[in-house]
């Protein structure tokens, strides 16, 4: 009976150490994960109208490429990218924005981090809305995502 307790003793205890040997990062060197994390993308998917793809670039290189690299300076993003393509049908986008932050915890409080850089090339909130009203005639926002970037191990 003794010999049985012990024995069932020493497996859940072996059991129990395996178990948390996979799950404690300190004893395996890192998760289990075939991938190491990296940065965070956000994407955001843009149909200009037809023969507007000029227009809408020669706007946002006065708009959009000021706040990111204002942004680059001031290490709140680390990259960001555009870039531009043929739509593979009428519903889908040409034009993807990219920006890169160095991890997801970029994202809280990027607001309070963002608005005076924004207000300072693009001024006022009404001066802002003017803007974006009159980028509706030349672009069509299809969508955005946020993506952590991984590297396969």
């Amino acid at each position: 009976m003794n010999t049985r307790i012990l024995t069932i003793a020493a497996l859940f205890l072996g059991i129990t150490g395996i178990c948390s040997a996979q799950t404690n990062p300190k004893t395996t060197g890192g998760s289990n994960a075939p991938y190491i994390e990296g940065p965070v993308w956000t994407i955001t998917m843009i149909r200009t109208k037809a023969g507007m793809d000029d227009d809408y670039l020669k706007a946002i290189s006065k708009s959009v490429k000021p706040i990111y690299d204002e942004e680059k300076k001031q290490n709140i993003i680390l990259d960001y990218k555009i870039l531009n393509g043929d739509a593979s049908g009428a519903q889908d986008f040409n034009m993807l924005i990219m920006v890169q932050y160095p991890n997801m915890a970029a994202l809280d409080g990027l607001r309070d981090k963002m608005d005076p850089i924004v207000e300072k090339v693009m001024g006022t909130e009404d001066q802002r809305r003017a803007t974006a009203v009159k980028r509706l005639d030349i672009r069509e926002i299809l969508g955005t995502k946020t993506m952590r970037e991984i590297t396969l191990k």
